[in-house]
């Protein structure tokens, strides 16, 4: 599995994650959406879904973005569903600017408590 410690770009899912999804825990994949266990969880469940076409972030998605991000949204509902439905429990995040370190629009699903290797 690959470890994003070790990745020093700026968009590591259209660098590292959509090309080789051979290298993570693929909890879904389609031709528009790829869904994982996300390479350093901050949570105890930690999926991460991306669209497959780049897409810089939730503030930059225009009109023909849509059958991706429409897409996204689903794949989303189905893995908060499961979270939920296994664990009691589901929350859904999407990052902005610089908290977003990965400029390719992405949104966690987890539940859980904190990992040891969540920033303080």
């Amino acid at each position: 599995m690959t470890n994003k410690a070790t990745y020093d770009g700026t968009d590591f899912y259209c660098d590292v994650a959509i090309p080789h999804p051979e290298r993570l825990h693929v909890v879904h994949e389609d031709e528009q959406v790829l869904a994982f266990l996300h390479t350093r969880p901050f949570w105890r469940v930690h999926v991460v879904a991306v669209p497959k076409r780049h897409i810089a972030s939730l503030t930059t998605i225009r009109a023909g973005d849509e059958p991706d991000v429409r897409a996204l949204l689903r794949v989303v509902q189905a893995v908060a569903r499961d979270v939920e439905e296994q664990h009691g429990e589901a929350a859904i995040l999407t990052n902005l600017g610089t908290y977003q370190d990965s400029k390719h629009l992405h949104v966690h699903v987890h539940a859980g408590g904190r990992t040891e290797q969540a920033p303080q």
